[in-house]
């Protein structure tokens, strides 16, 4: 019974860790978990039940602490289930764009399972992550289909590539944190009238191993919020953000951007780790105004990556104008510019 109560009581604390918002990894490693804990929490819960004495006023307590607890951590995933309404609404599409995004894993090299996946979706775009020179060269038979590229070979992990079968405009690749760390950024052509602006992010995570702290994923996606406010049209923002959606960073992004998760309604869609189903988590995301709706979005099968691919079908509303953003919250403000000025000291950010 004491491992029993050691751990219910780890599972009590931990997931309140990340509303102190403190940025160090082991802070904000609760959000990743929360499927996973609330599992743990209800076999708790299910243990004391049974084997614990309902007369003793510790197990009675800590039962109840465990449910509320999983009470807590319910509230914040089950919208992104499919237990709620969708909310990339549907309307009447003027035209759609279709990307199959995948972070690839550097070190991975089956080629042919990815080149398979993209026969298989048969995508306008194509956005690989974690891609060097050796991704470069073994999935190059596919500009023959996909003559428009922007290509980012890196040996770091963060390399990116895109591939369109479609002429892109403006395009722009940008270090807005980290000086390793790209993002590309483009306007895409849909109908004579529409372009829309694609956003391609993959931010570096907390943990052990990479970045002790969340400050530089967290300022590249407010970064990249102030850019969409000011451009004002049709924008898709995609990638591994190495972030929940449920997550208070990702959540204040969605409130500044007035984005759209089409996760919303139809399911959790774990990408992240594709070799474990106990430990999976919902890394790769995309976010669009609300002038645009995913039709079709699917995960892929596993490429030999830790991750799996997305694919999406992305539709422009027909007379359906980009609704302006509302003004931040004067909190919302503040905190947006606390997450920037945590890098302004040792990162030479900027955006246009």
């Amino acid at each position: 019974m004491i491992i029993l109560y050691i751990i219910s009581f780890i599972f009590i604390i931990s997931p309140f860790l990340p509303a102190t918002e403190h940025p160090h990894w082991f802070f904000r490693t609760a959000d990743f978990v929360r499927l996973q804990s609330i599992a743990i929490e209800v076999i708790c819960l299910s243990l004391l039940a049974y084997f614990g004495n309902f007369n003793a006023v510790f197990d009675v307590v800590l039962m109840a602490l465990l449910f509320v607890v999983i009470i807590y951590q319910f509230l914040k995933v089950y919208r992104y289930s499919s237990l709620t309404k969708e909310q990339s609404i549907h309307g009447e599409s003027e035209g759609m764009v279709s990307i199959f995004a995948a972070n690839v894993l550097q070190s991975n090299n089956r080629y042919d399972l990815l080149l398979s996946e993209i026969e298989s979706h048969d995508p306008d775009i194509v956005l690989i992550m974690e891609s060097n020179k050796d991704w470069e060269n073994g999935v190059s038979e596919i500009e023959k289909k996909y003559p428009n590229t922007v290509k980012i070979p890196l040996e770091n992990f963060y390399g990116m590539h895109l591939y369109s079968k479609h002429e892109l405009s403006n395009i722009s690749t940008q270090y807005q944190i980290e000086e390793d760390v790209p993002s590309i950024f483009f306007d895409y052509k849909l109908t004579e009238g529409t372009n829309i602006f694609f956003a391609c992010l993959h931010p570096a995570p907390p943990s052990p191993t990479e970045n002790e702290t969340s400050k530089e994923r967290d300022a590249e996606l407010m970064i990249t919020g102030k850019i969409i406010r000011e451009r004002n049209m049709p924008t898709i923002v995609c990638g591994d953000m190495n972030d929940v959606v449920w997550s208070r960073t990702t959540r204040l992004f969605k409130k500044m951007t007035s984005m759209i998760d089409p996760r919303v309604g139809r399911g959790f869609f774990p990408t992240y780790h594709a070799k474990y189903r106990f430990m999976r988590f919902p890394l790769d995301h995309l976010f669009h105004t609300e002038d645009l709706f995913v039709g079709k979005m699917e995960r892929s099968k596993n490429f030999g990556s830790d991750h799996f691919g997305m694919y999406y079908e992305i539709h422009s509303k027909k007379k359906v104008a980009t609704p302006k953003t509302k003004p931040l919250e004067h909190e919302d403000e503040e905190r947006v510019e606390e997450i920037l000025e945590m890098v302004s000291s040792t990162k030479n950010y900027c955006y246009s």
